[in-house]
């Protein structure tokens, strides 16, 4: 039999982090996670008093475009970055980045350097938002994660609402710079903590790690031309204008120049099996549509709490902030639901519901009442925290320690650029409802009337110049435009469940301390990879299945108690293909009181059904 000729993947050394170990690495997370959220809204009301400190009115957008273009690119690179060199080096280099970035922009003497420095501090965000969520899977075993994944949850949705409030009071009555010194003292309190409390086993390799420097370029530029054509196309240029239409061709040929070249290198920044693997494609997938519906509350429902609503902006965010109540709160609950029904049927229960109630939208009455969009925002915040959470932790179990970063970064890839499609896909089905309402508007009405979502937004609040006839024709053309794209919300939400329901397999497989398992289907790679893992494991027990060649499924159970007792249990079943079905996982990651402390009998917890 011909040895394997590709090096083993690194394995972690034993070792169980106590909980009290990691309290100090769990506060620096969730600190990074802070740092992440709050400067993807932060500067969103200052940009009057930015704009006119610095100037560059007619470019400012790409101070939120720049940002969100560095971070989604350099995700796939941090976690394959990850996976070879471990999570600690990679996130305090990002924190680092991430600060530099920060002090650079503080120190902006005009818009085009502040935009570029935003892009750095962006290529430190991408470290941050990865790397954050394989640290939080790699430190606490399969039955814990959903506490911290819902403590990050909740990190993120609460710094995402005080962003702008904190970026407005900042501004109005400091300096808008000092939305970007707030950070230093954060993230030099994370990078100790990090630098101090987490400590990384030995990993053993042969031979000299390779960086595929080649596919990394490749995947910056397809993903930051595909971006540009994005968020620019329909705002400083036309859709079929030679600009959008020579990035759009400039994208093609890059993204097949990365396949090219990925499909040949040792090390890929996204290696094949990404795709492969029915587990992990149907999760890209289903997030990509996640972040395309996202767009819907997060950019419009504001504009509609004001517009049609007549909120002012601080009313208009609580209507949205009810999503980020309820959202943690049944992310942290939904262990009790997938350890019943597995990770697959949890997340088709929360998109169901999400589908539903994102087409329940355009029922609301005329003008309505506040609470009746806050309630809706309030049950999808529920139905997204059932969906999101199982997925992340399903895929992330599905993986041995080596690959966990990879496939992280490739879901949270997909999702940014579900929102970067969504923010443009759903602008102009806006722009063109409003343009149909308004071509369509009475001539007693028509003169003056602004033609575009922002114009129409900016007349609204201002009203004076309008009669109250044009006012609420342009009230209802709001409403009309907003439902418009929540009905796009719920097919968005449609494609992401029928992604789990025809592409996703019925049992997610769980990776499990020292085992391997067989290709889901004849030619495949193996669905949760070969090779081994060590670690605090979530239980006792594993369970493994062996698929073999007419769909006929025999499944062993060994138990052991100490190394004193062992039974054996076999069974049949109809799945075709080979799957490992475990509650075991790993935490690779150690802190001072764990060290020496793997030879202990790993701790028992329930199994979750997969």
């Amino acid at each position: 039999m011909d040895a394997d000729p590709r090096p083993p993947a690194p394995q972690p050394q034993t070792g169980t982090p106590t909980p009290r170990g990691r309290r100090p690495v769990a506060a620096a997370l969730m600190l990074g996670m802070a740092l992440a959220a709050l400067d993807s809204t932060i500067i969103s009301t200052a940009v009057p008093q930015i704009v006119g400190d610095l100037g560059g009115f007619s470019v400012f957008s790409w101070l939120f475009s720049g940002y969100l273009l560095a971070v989604t690119v350099s995700l796939p690179l941090y976690g394959k970055l990850s996976d070879t060199f471990g999570r600690k080096p990679v996130l305090l280099a990002g924190i680092v980045v991430f600060l530099i970035g920060s002090l650079l922009c503080a120190g902006a003497w005009n818009m085009g350097t502040l935009i570029a420095f935003r892009i750095v501090q962006g290529l430190g965000g991408g470290a941050l938002q990865g790397t954050i969520q394989v640290i939080a899977a790699d430190l606490y075993p399969l039955k814990e994660r959903p506490k911290i994944q819902a403590r990050l949850s909740s990190v993120w949705a609460l710094s995402s609402v005080a962003g702008p409030a904190i970026g407005g009071v900042l501004a109005g009555y400091a300096d808008w710079r000092w939305i970007f010194l707030i950070n230093l003292p954060v993230g030099a309190l994370a990078l100790v903590l990090i630098a101090r409390h987490l400590h990384e086993p030995r990993r053993h390799r042969n031979g000299r790690p390779r960086i595929d420097w080649a596919g990394a370029l490749g995947v910056f530029l397809s993903g930051g031309l595909l971006l540009t054509a994005l968020v620019q196309g329909g705002v400083a240029w036309s859709w079929l204008s030679a600009p959008s239409l020579a990035l759009l061709g400039a994208t093609a040929v890059c993204a097949a120049a990365t396949v090219w070249i990925e499909r040949r290198a040792a090390e890929p920044i996204i290696p094949g099996w990404v795709w492969r693997r029915r587990t992990i494609s149907a999760v890209n997938l289903a997030f990509g549509a996640l972040g395309l519906l996202m767009i819907a509350p997060t950019v419009f429902l504001p504009t509609y709490a004001q517009s049609v609503l007549g909120l002012g902006p601080i009313p208009a965010g609580f209507v949205l902030s009810t999503m980020t109540l309820s959202w943690p709160i049944a992310a942290a609950l939904s262990s009790r639901v997938y350890n019943r029904v597995g990770f697959r049927r949890c997340a088709i229960t929360g998109m169901t519901a999400a589908t539903l109630i994102l087409a329940v939208f355009p029922l609301l009455p005329y003008p309505g009442a506040a609470w009746q969009p806050a309630l809706i925002m309030l049950l999808l915040g529920g139905a997204l925290g059932l969906f999101q959470l199982p997925l992340i932790i399903g895929v992330q179990s599905s993986v041995p320690w080596a690959e966990r970063g990879t496939a992280t970064a490739s879901i949270l890839f997909c999702r940014q650029v579900g929102q970067s499609v969504g923010a443009a896909l759903f602008g102009a089905v806006a722009n063109a409802t409003l343009a149909s309402r308004l071509a369509d508007a009475p001539d007693a009405i028509r003169p003056g009337l602004p033609d575009d979502l922002d114009s129409v937004s900016r007349a609204l609040e201002h009203p004076g110049a309008l009669s109250d006839r044009a006012a609420d024709y342009l009230r209802r053309a709001v409403d009309t435009a907003v439902d418009h794209v929540y009905l796009g919300a719920a097919t968005a939400a449609l494609l992401a469940l029928l992604a789990l329901v025809f592409l996703a397999p019925r049992r997610f497989p769980v990776h499990t301390e020292g085992e391997t398992e067989s290709g889901a289907e004849a030619g495949d790679e193996p669905e949760a990879g070969a090779g081994t893992e060590s670690g605090p494991v979530a239980g006792d027990e594993t369970e493994a299945r062996a698929g073999a060649g007419g769909g006929a499924k025999a499944g062993t159970r060994a138990r052991a108690e100490g190394g004193a007792k062992a039974r054996t249990e076999t069974g049949t079943g109809t799945d075709a293909g080979s799957e490992t079905d475990g509650r075991a996982d790993t935490a690779p990651l150690t802190t001072p009181e764990a060290d020496g402390a793997g030879s202990g009998r790993p701790e028992t917890g329930q199994r979750p059904r997969p």
